[in-house]
């Protein structure tokens, strides 16, 4: 692996963060790939490519859980995909800054399923908390830590 073959693949549909991602790609020389069912404006440029799969449920998440693998970073907020893409050897990054890892990925989808069952019983009501500027700067830091891991592992 190069620093030229990592690429950050985006789960697009309504990432809060893709002008952060944008920049940090930027700034490394970083091919960034924005995967969504709909057509989406990015900034013009050799390294971002846009692909947009067919409607459906998951079809997003398939392609990318197919493409991602050890040189690639991957932000996503949808944990079953983060399973997916840390089995296949990728960093992931979720909007918040929060990574999820070998050792988290276990308990980030346990903690998932038990909320999922619980708004489904209507035990809980209402939608999560609002995106926040600490949300941002903690996603910043941890995208810029997962980019430097990769490149350090390739040289």
């Amino acid at each position: 692996m190069t620093a030229e073959t990592i690429r950050i693949l985006v789960d697009a549909d309504g990432c809060p963060v893709k002008q952060e991602v944008f920049k940090v790609a930027e700034r490394y020389g970083l091919t960034t790939v924005l995967v969504a069912n709909h057509w989406l404006n990015a900034p013009a440029g050799p390294k971002i490519e846009r692909v947009v799969v067919e409607e459906g449920l998951d079809r997003a998440d398939d392609w990318i859980a197919a493409e991602a693998g050890p040189d690639d970073v991957v932000v996503t907020a949808d944990v079953p995909l983060a399973d997916r893409c840390v089995k296949a050897g990728a960093r992931v990054v979720a909007p918040t800054g929060r990574a999820f890892t070998e050792s988290s990925i276990g308990s980030d989808l346990a903690m998932r399923n038990l909320m999922t069952g619980l708004r489904e019983t209507g035990q809980i009501r209402g939608g999560g908390r609002p995106f926040t500027k600490a949300d941002r700067s903690r996603f910043l830091q941890a995208l810029d830590q997962a980019v430097q891991a990769l490149r350090r592992r390739s040289t």
